[in-house]
């Protein structure tokens, strides 16, 4: 009976230990809520816009997809762009813009700023950088598929965060480039 006992304090107390010892686990991240998705198409003659439009159909064909969400957590925001059916093993840069897409390339106006430029447009690495600005640069694979990711220490101001623009290269860090990708080769209206 006592060596029973004894077993059994001991195997209670290693069970304890062990729990306790384990790490705890990671939060989890917080889910990232669709805000747009579907696939572009060429700009309409004249009235109301599709909601995807490519401006480059060698660049970004019609058809292809492109799909945005966001979360905002603890006073970060987490923003994600999935594309598929474009150029493969290519390098694409894109930005979170202020305004929705238009028939040009230029209508969804410039970057979202956490900290606005006084400046347009803006090239100065202290407003034109990853960390106050939304830059989702990706690579497509063999596929032409690609993910891209940012997360910033601040939320969108309501109204302001209206599209995803999709640019010709990576963007650019070096000062009075800060912030360019090339040309919007199409574009995805998104109201954060």
């Amino acid at each position: 009976m006592r060596t029973t006992v004894a077993a059994l304090v001991g195997a209670a107390l290693l069970t304890g230990l062990t729990a306790c010892s384990g790490e705890a686990p990671a939060p989890k991240a917080p889910e990232i809520k669709p805000v747009a998705e579907t696939e572009v198409a060429g700009p309409a003659a004249a009235g109301d816009q599709p909601k995807g439009i490519t401006y480059d159909v060698q660049r970004i064909p019609l058809g292809a997809k492109l799909s945005t969400g966001s979360s905002v957590s603890g006073g970060q925001t987490t923003v994600e762009l999935k594309v598929s059916g474009l150029l493969p093993n290519t390098k694409y840069g894109s930005h979170v813009h202020t305004k929705p897409c238009g028939a040009k390339p230029a209508d969804s106006g410039p970057h979202y700023q956490n900290e606005k430029d006084p400046v347009t447009p803006s090239v100065d690495p202290k407003y034109a950088n990853a960390a106050n600005e939304i830059w989702l640069d990706f690579t497509t694979d063999a596929q032409g598929a690609a993910t891209g990711t940012a997360k910033v220490n601040w939320e969108f101001r309501k109204g302001e965060a209206n599209a995803v623009v999709l640019h010709a290269a990576h963007t650019s860090t070096e000062h009075g480039k800060a912030g360019t990708a090339g040309d919007r080769l199409a574009c995805l209206t998104a109201s954060f």
